[in-house]
């Protein structure tokens, strides 16, 4: 589903990523995984159309997106859930979730129920701004807004960093539901492993900068843990 080939991606002068292949099967749940600042943040943002390309293809679908504007990969069917969250404060949650409704390539201007039968937190507090939510509650916003673009592949960055124990265990459920029962294709950026292997059945890990080792979740035993993810 998405194909990302020799991909490279400086800031400034510093070569950040290094011939990163990233290939993302449809119907899987994969997560980037590695140290803190190895480049996974900026592989995602570099997908999403956040950062500029130096050289690599990144291909979405039969789609071509390497130059393509980061809306245009919205509207092609990918939702991005960033590091952070960054919702906007002083919108409401309906406000918030409408922004994902305009990245839509179908027109559809209603709220999905879906998002409220996954969150249901959030239907009670339509009217509330997003700033006045708790850390939690903003992530389940985050994700709620990237699903209203009615994504082929939803694409998150630490959904799990700063969040409450009930709410990351719900956000596993979620996750779980989205990808097993429904067949949506996740990218995520996790640094927990107990959560990583609960939800996903691929990974693949970054180590500065480059794509270093990949597998099925099952491969991922204390060998490659010890060399690649231990601090």
């Amino acid at each position: 589903m998405l194909n990302v080939q020799q991909l490279n991606q400086y800031y400034g002068e510093s070569h950040t990523l290094w011939d990163v292949d990233l290939e993302i099967p449809e119907g899987s749940c994969t997560c980037l995984m590695g140290r803190n600042g190895v480049g996974k943040t900026t592989l995602l943002k570099t997908v999403m159309g956040l950062l500029p390309v130096r050289s690599g293809a990144i291909r979405f679908g039969e789609q071509e997106l390497t130059r393509a504007p980061a809306e245009a990969r919205a509207r092609s069917g990918i939702g991005y859930v960033p590091q952070g969250r960054e919702i906007f404060g002083q919108l409401t949650v309906a406000e918030n979730l409408r922004v994902g409704l305009s990245a839509r390539s179908d027109g559809e201007r209603e709220i999905p129920e879906r998002i409220f039968e996954l969150f249901p937190v959030l239907k009670s507090m339509l009217r509330r701004r997003g700033g006045d939510l708790s850390g939690g509650q903003q992530q389940q916003l985050a994700i709620g807004r990237a699903l209203a673009v009615n994504p082929k592949l939803l694409i998150l960055d630490e959904p799990t960093e700063g969040i409450q124990p009930n709410v990351v265990s719900q956000i596993a459920e979620v996750l779980i539901e989205l990808n097993r029962t429904h067949g949506l294709t996740i990218l995520l950026v996790e640094q927990k492993l107990p959560f990583a292997r609960k939800v996903a059945d691929r990974f693949v890990i970054m180590d500065r900068g480059r794509a270093v080792a990949s597998g099925t979740i099952d491969e991922l035993d204390g060998e490659v843990v010890n060399k690649y993810l231990t601090v």
